[in-house]
This record gives structure tokens, sequence and C-alpha cells, in this order.
């Protein structure tokens, strides 16, 4: 099925699918058109996921979900946003039209057709972007795992957003400031009160190695895009799943209303999870994503 509805045409700048967009440059590296090397990480065999990573994380989060999925049939891919992990650092291209076109290089370095994308919080961004930029040819189905998405900023049309000026303070007074020391503070709420400190641990040094710069340029970029005309616009099996207990991305500023905006869409709550539920719920997720991902 078609993204773009009957008549209209894709974004001239970013182009259809089979120009060359990316190639492998040597093992686990694709390098992207203007230059960026991105590491990926792919395991198994059968019908393709990508998984794409959260705010500041790394394809390492997904190590819970690739490693028991791709023992069941599917090839799990996952990488590096640029600025991110075992990635190039460039500065620059932490727009969405930019990270979008990432997404491209990958899916076509590889020559990935008949994808499951599983895009967790601001990647939700990138998947809508690269849906509109590049259409929807190699892409099966979608799996918003607690998006960002529909729209964060509280503008007149969007009163149950937050106030621009809260997002900047934050920005400038924590991230700017003690980046680590803000992430100890609110890991918590990120996961369960079982969860282990290892566990947390493990999360924080992802988040502690992104590049500062992508820190901030993608955490203003995310906080200040409105995707809610481009969601309407998908034509793809969707399934949107959430947390009730999700302090990040709370369900009914997010992930309610995604799913009310893609035609179609599933939405799966998750009693009691955060956003960090693919480590806190992984088991349901794993099964969940399976099912989907083999329908």
């Amino acid at each position: 099925m078609s993204l773009v509805a009957e008549g209209s045409e894709p974004l001239a700048s970013g182009g259809w699918p089979g120009e060359a967009k990316g190639r492998v440059q040597s093992g686990s590296i694709i390098r992207t058109r203007d230059g960026v090397d991105l590491y990926y990480r792919d395991w198994g065999t059968g019908r393709p996921v990508v998984f794409l990573s959260g705010w500041a994380l790394t394809s390492q989060m997904w190590a819970y979900q690739m490693q028991p999925l791709s023992e069941q049939g599917l090839r799990c891919i996952a990488y590096d946003r640029r600025g991110h992990g075992r990635s190039s650092d460039p500065g620059r291209g932490y727009d969405f039209d930019t990270l979008a076109d990432d997404l491209a290089a990958v899916l076509d370095a590889l020559d990935l057709r008949d994808v499951t994308v599983v895009a967790h919080s601001i990647a939700s961004c990138e998947l809508t972007r690269y849906l509109s930029r590049h259409g929807s040819g190699r892409i099966a189905r979608l799996v918003y795992l607690a998006p960002v998405t529909p729209f964060l900023l509280k503008t007149p049309d969007n009163p149950d957003g937050i106030d621009a000026a809260t997002f900047e303070y934050v920005r400038n007074h924590f991230y700017l400031r003690d980046f680590p020391g803000w992430l100890a503070d609110n890991a918590r709420p990120f996961v369960v009160p079982e969860t282990s400190e290892a566990m947390v641990e493990w999360l924080m040094s992802q988040m502690r190695g992104c590049s500062m710069k992508a820190v901030i340029d993608c955490n203003r970029a995310m906080t200040s895009t409105d995707f809610r005309p481009e969601l309407a616009r998908i034509r793809l099996p969707t399934l949107v799943i959430h947390g009730d207990k999700d302090a990040s991305a709370p369900l009914e500023l997010t992930g309610r209303k995604t799913a009310r905006l893609i035609p179609g869409a599933r939405l799966e709550v998750y009693e009691g999870a955060p956003h960090g539920l693919f480590v806190t719920h992984l088991e349901r997720l794993n099964a969940d994503l399976l099912a989907f991902a083999k329908s």
C-alpha cells in the first residue's frame, strides 16, 4: 500500500527509493550521501525488522528484542543515529529531514524490503518523516513504541501541549549544565521499581555517550515539530504500543493521539509500563512484535 494519497507527489528533496542513498562502507558501517558513517547491527535471517532507537540511546537498547527475535525467524537490524554510539558525530544533520534520509540510506544500502519498522520515542518522528519523503515502497508495517508524536508543543490548536519556554529551560539549565546529573535524577521514572540498578546504569551509559550537539538539536526538533498532517496520510498497517505510566511521553498527549490520527492504527496500552518498556515489559513486547512482524 502507498503512503501517499492517489494523485499526490513525494517531496522532491527526498526522492523515491531506488536512488543510491547509502552504501555499505565496510563491515558494520553504512556511509550516507553526506559522508556520515552509521554503525549498524544485523542479526538473523528472514523477514526484516528495523529498530530505531530512542532519544540519546543507541542500537544497544534493542539487545533484548533483537537476540530472541533473530532466533525466531526474523532478521533484526538496528543502527546508531548520527552523533550516537559508534556512528559519526558530524555536528550537523539533526533535523528530521536528514535523519529520515539516514534511515533511507540504511534501507537502501542493505536493500531491505517488506520491512517492519519499530520506532521508539523520538524515532517515531524520523519514521513519519521518512514516509513523507521517501514513500512506503520498502515498508510493510509500522510499530510506534512509546512515540512522542504527534506534537508536543503548546499552541492555540494544541492547548494540552507543553510551553516552549519549559523545553528551553530544561535544555539550558539541565542538559547544558550537567546532563549526566539530569539523567541520574530522572532515570527511575523511565523504568519500574523492580528494574535493577545495573540495567539503569546500562541505559544511562548509552545516553551519556551521546554527542551534546545531538542531544540538544534532536530534542529541539522533537519538541517543536508538528506531525499531525503527516500521520494522517499514512496508509500502512500500524501498531501503537504505549504504557499508561509513561512519564516521558504521556499516553494521552502522544500515543493515543498518534493512534487516532493514523487510519486503521491499533493501540495497545500496557498497564504499568513506563517509557522504557523495551526492558521493563520485554516478554510481552517481544511476543507482540513477533506476531505483528509475521502477520
